[in-house]
């Protein structure tokens, strides 16, 4: 199975990206920079805060970021007993309202682990 919702995003993010970074400003370009070094392999290994990045990305509801941190999961060989684990903590910290977010990645996150 492919993931065309995968490319889709990636692309627009790159693109949007561009847009926000071109103007250089200073700020911007360290936040981004900053969040970057955030998910980056030190007392915990890079995959464990990729879980983390993804269950603060379903409380909050925030799909472009799930989406974000579903490839990244992946990238990092998540498996998906792990995302269920990581999927119930969502699920207990953010409340039944996670639910229609949940439903989206569940499907994305099988869409990347069938590629």
């Amino acid at each position: 199975m492919t993931e065309p919702w995968k490319a889709k995003f990636e692309d627009e993010r790159a693109r949007l990206n561009d847009v926000v970074l071109e103007s250089g400003h200073l700020g911007i370009k360290r936040f981004f920079a900053l969040d970057e070094q955030a998910y980056r392999s030190g007392a915990l290994p890079a995959k464990v805060k990729e879980l983390l990045g993804l269950v603060a990305s379903l409380v909050m509801r925030c799909d472009a970021c799930v989406s974000y941190h579903l490839i990244r999961c992946r990238e990092e060989g998540v498996t998906r007993e792990e995302f269920d684990e990581a999927a119930n903590v969502a699920l207990v910290v953010g409340g039944s309202i996670v639910i229609p977010h949940l439903r989206s990645a569940a499907e994305r996150f099988e869409d990347l682990a069938a590629s």
